[in-house]
């Protein structure tokens, strides 16, 4: 078995596309903007990202105006970015909407965006999809192309559909006097949510399309990975983490979460360094597909811990 890369030349609101694809799992990614992964899932099953077909989010203004050019806007699109941390308007959301370099390679594709000159930045992502197994690796890179040494930390951000379970676990290190957990609450979450359950070995939340109000948290993912069931597939999302040591943003994170009635977004972080002129940062993550075994209580630990165990073995 091999993996497949064909073009697709009109893919709904987003244009041309790369599609990938091992005969078990497929991916789009948007190659005339972005780019994003629009699309991952099984092979004839649902697409786990969610796309912003009516560009319902976006970001425009005089800042935006005023600092890339007039009339530039930021659209979500959807699906799988990346950034860098931390964040800032308007210079995170930087307007890439115009058609993005690429290369094919066995297995994959290289993707090359505009160089973002006026944050001083090349992005790339690489994408691997395994030729026997329902993964993909994702590779970030960010360049400083800007003449003087800049401080950031690769940030990933993958923006899923609606209806799901997000799992978390919860770092159980035994650090005795010390502290061994992080949670960073954003101002506008309200930890009484719903759709929040924290318990001492996972967290859990629940996307609800009928909830408007924006939820987000962070925390030291000393495990390295977060999973979203949905449907009949369940998504699993590794990256390696370098806790207790690595220097993170926001207090500390290398894993962050947000929901509102539009997305689930699963955020993995790289650390936070100083980056000299010309130098490359990098940050991977690991993607897998399983079926659903059957969606556990996600308010019920036991449960939790049953069904992480039927999806990682």
């Amino acid at each position: 078995m091999s993996v497949e890369i064909t073009v697709v030349e009109n893919y709904k609101r987003f244009g041309r596309c790369l599609k990938l694809s091992n005969g078990q799992i497929e991916a789009l990614v948007t190659v005339d903007v972005g780019p994003r992964i629009i699309s991952f899932g099984f092979c004839g099953g649902i697409n786990i990202m969610r796309e912003d077909l009516e560009d319902e989010t976006n970001q425009k203004g005089e800042a935006f105006d005023n600092y890339y050019y007039p009339g530039a806007q930021w659209h979500i699109y959807g699906g799988h970015r990346l950034w860098t941390s931390p964040e800032s308007l308007p210079e995170t959301y930087y307007p890439d909407n115009t058609p993005v370099a690429y290369t094919l390679k066995e297995n994959g594709v290289i993707l090359n965006p505009d160089p973002q000159k006026e944050n001083g930045i090349q992005m790339q992502m690489e994408l691997t999809m395994s030729p026997d197994k329902p993964e993909m690796k994702v590779e970030h890179r960010v360049t400083n192309i800007s003449d003087n040494e800049k401080e950031f930390a690769l940030w990933s951000l993958t923006v899923l559909t609606q209806g799901g379970l997000e799992i978390i676990p919860q770092n159980t290190v035994d650090t005795g006097l010390l502290a061994n957990r992080v949670l960073a609450v954003w101002p506008y979450a309200d930890t009484q949510d719903e759709r929040f359950f924290c318990g001492n070995r996972y967290i859990s939340i629940q996307q609800d399309k009928n909830k408007t109000e924006a939820f987000k948290i962070g925390l030291n993912n000393m495990n390295g990975y977060a999973m979203y069931a949905v449907g009949d597939t369940v998504f699993v999302n590794r990256y390696e983490p370098k806790h207790p040591d690595g220097n993170y943003p926001d207090y500390g994170v290398s894993f962050e979460t947000y929901t509102n009635n539009f997305i689930c977004e699963l955020e993995t972080l790289g650390t936070l360094n100083k980056v000299p002129s010309g130098a490359t940062e990098s940050h991977t993550e690991y993607w897998s597909l399983a079926q659903n075994p059957g969606t556990p209580d996600r308010r019920n630990e036991a449960e939790l811990e049953q069904f992480v165990k039927n999806i990682l073995g």
